[in-house]
């Protein structure tokens, strides 16, 4: 195994490994009662507990995330599309977008569930409203950062403007997007978490209030702990795709 290799897989282990030794290490040194904050032997112990149950929890939590997430791609990339192609569409609705975006989206998920009801319905909704907006922002901004010189070059050419898109446009703003699908899909865990926690009867949220009620913090933390390594998952699928799908990005950007 290279080095780089090495780096790539040994280091995020050994923060983590780092992380739960300072966690286990205050809770031992404060005494602190498992209630408040348990040590990792407690959520572990809570966690096979109930393994079918939490591993069925989290199927559900991932769905409603990635479904949500995958509406969002779709409604993201065609309003900034929309955006990025017309200077009186910017001018029209981007300030509603905006203005959508800062509205807490708390306060919407009481709405969503007397709309839609207490099923999966309203926790992609929420999934996808805080999703989208990532989203359409990176799509515009790489569509219309594409160097001037470029497009120039190919419409002496006399290249149609479709394919000025689609070997040009589209390809040098890919980058861009996917710092936007980078942020959008760790978003799209909270989404779903807030969903559960509003009009939930199942999902990993819905565990964290359920457990939180009774006092039961391991399973809880449990429960965290799964969201966490949904959100790591995903977020390194999203990395992956770019580093296969975008081989040539890595090579014009400073190294550090």
């Amino acid at each position: 195994m290279s080095s780089s290799r090495l780096g790539t897989v040994g280091l995020p282990v050994l923060g983590v490994i780092v992380m739960i030794g300072a966690w286990w290490g205050t809770v031992a040194i404060f005494d602190t009662p498992v209630f408040l904050v348990p040590a990792p032997p407690d959520v572990v112990e809570a966690f096979l507990r109930l393994p079918e149950y939490m591993l069925e929890q989290t199927w559900l939590t991932l769905v409603e995330t990635l479904v949500g997430f995958a509406l969002s791609v779709v409604a993201g990339v065609l309003i900034g599309l929309a955006i990025a192609s017309s200077r009186v569409l910017e001018q029209m609705f981007y300030p509603l977008l905006v203005g959508l975006n800062a509205v807490p989206k708390l306060a919407i998920a009481p709405l969503l569930v007397v709309w839609m009801g207490f099923g999966l319905q309203p926790k992609v909704m929420m999934v996808l409203l805080l999703c989208f907006f990532p989203i359409v922002i990176s799509t515009a901004f790489g569509l219309t950062s594409t160097p001037t010189e470029l497009v120039e070059y190919a419409r002496s050419l006399d290249t149609p403007r479709w394919r000025i898109f689609a070997k040009v446009r589209f390809p040098y703003a890919l980058p861009q997007m996917f710092v936007g699908l980078k942020v959008a899909i760790t978003l799209a865990v909270i989404g779903a978490v807030i969903g559960e926690f509003v009009g939930g009867d199942g999902g990993l949220g819905f565990v964290i209030q359920s457990a939180g009620a009774t006092g039961d913090t391991p399973l809880a933390f449990a429960a965290i702990g799964l969201l966490a390594a949904i959100g790591v998952v995903l977020f390194y699928i999203i990395v992956g795709l770019e580093r296969m799908l975008l081989p040539w990005a890595r090579e014009v950007v400073s190294v550090r």
